[in-house]
């Protein structure tokens, strides 16, 4: 398949281009420079189309732009960590909406694109897709209300959408203001001690190139469509996450649990069900 990647350059978008060209796929990505993928290791291996999203609507076929491809996998967002900026509304929605539709005006059937667990709110368990949906900041509002935009949009040209909702990954090229690199960080520098909120939040991980190999497998079908769990299923605490990667890391350091609040924007105890996942990557 000819695939186009949008956020190619971001944590997850340079191992799904990774993921692609494994399994076989001809890949184009979007740039908004064209020198944007020099220091990645797949740059020689794709066809790289420069273009700026913006929040209005643009009136050149897009779908001709990229060279007409199959499908696309659409990661791209702006201003990721800070979820309650009211640009995500303002900006982003609106401009990733009329990105994906003149895609779909002009001929593009198969679309993959990323929401995330914030669109539950402060719902608290395992959560389902077919759940009602409860977004607590202007970010998981903004994916929420772009996934509505389209299903509307379904009534109007018939194309298949895939709604992936990710959770909590981590791997290499991960913002290193998140927390697996910031104890990377602290172990390097011989820090006694790792600072850190008190851990007890149950969340749903996955490695990075495990996200992105599931990413390629939704992409890649039709049969399942709509909001997709991309998850593990399982529960962890944040505190056994953190104390299996000090293990992992052969690190004598101490975790001063407490050190921080809990975040405001999410509740203590959630995780995905993978049911449709399950059934799409069996």
């Amino acid at each position: 398949m000819h695939i186009l990647v949008t956020g190619a350059s971001g944590f997850v978008g340079q191992h799904v281009v990774r993921a692609l060209l494994t399994r076989g796929h001809r890949v184009t990505v979007s740039a908004t420079r064209v020198d944007s993928f020099a220091y990645v290791d797949w740059y020689d291996q794709v066809t790289v189309v420069p273009y700026r999203l913006t929040p209005n609507a643009d009136e050149q076929n897009l779908f001709a732009h990229f060279g007409q491809p199959d499908a696309l996998l659409h990661l791209a967002w702006q201003g990721l960590p800070n979820y309650k900026a009211s640009f995500h509304l303002d900006q982003n929605l609106f401009g990733h909406y009329h990105f994906l539709k003149n895609l779909i005006v002009n001929g593009l059937i198969n679309i993959t694109a990323t929401g995330t667990c914030f669109e539950y709110g402060m719902q608290s368990g395992c959560l389902s897709e077919d759940g009602p949906t409860y977004p607590a900041n202007a970010y998981a509002l903004a994916k929420d209300s772009l996934r509505r935009f389209l299903e509307t949009l379904q009534t109007e040209q018939s194309f298949s959408l895939k709604w992936a909702r990710l959770f909590y990954m981590y791997g290499p090229g991960q913002n290193p203001t998140s927390l697996l690199p910031l104890l990377e960080r602290a172990v390097t520098a011989g820090e006694p001690v790792f600072n850190m909120s008190g851990g007890e939040q149950l969340r749903d991980y996955l490695p990075v190139d495990t996200v992105a190999k599931y990413l390629c497998q939704i992409a890649e079908q039709t049969k399942v469509t709509g909001p997709i769990n991309c998850c593990s299923g399982q529960p962890i605490s944040v505190r056994r996450l953190v104390e299996d990667h000090v293990k992992k890391l052969n690190a004598k350091i101490g975790l001063n649990l407490g050190h921080y609040p809990y975040p405001d924007y999410e509740p203590m105890a959630f995780w995905g069900d993978n049911t449709k996942l399950k059934f799409i990557t069996q």
